[in-house]
């Protein structure tokens, strides 16, 4: 995997979710509705035709 430049920060963040510190504030209400938007976008409901001269 190829080695990525972090900024101190991004760096922080990555020690302390792989050390199994890093604690979600997400809730149940805002997984909700995430889920639901992701979902929406894969949605596939709408034709559409688009002409095009040769």
């Amino acid at each position: 995997m190829a080695k990525t430049n972090l900024d101190p920060e991004e760096q922080e963040l990555l020690e302390t979710y792989e050390s199994g510190e890093f604690e979600s504030d997400l809730d149940a209400d805002r997984r909700e509705y995430l889920t639901k938007v992701a979902e929406g976008t894969f949605k596939k409901d709408k034709r559409i035709n688009i002409p095009i001269s040769s």
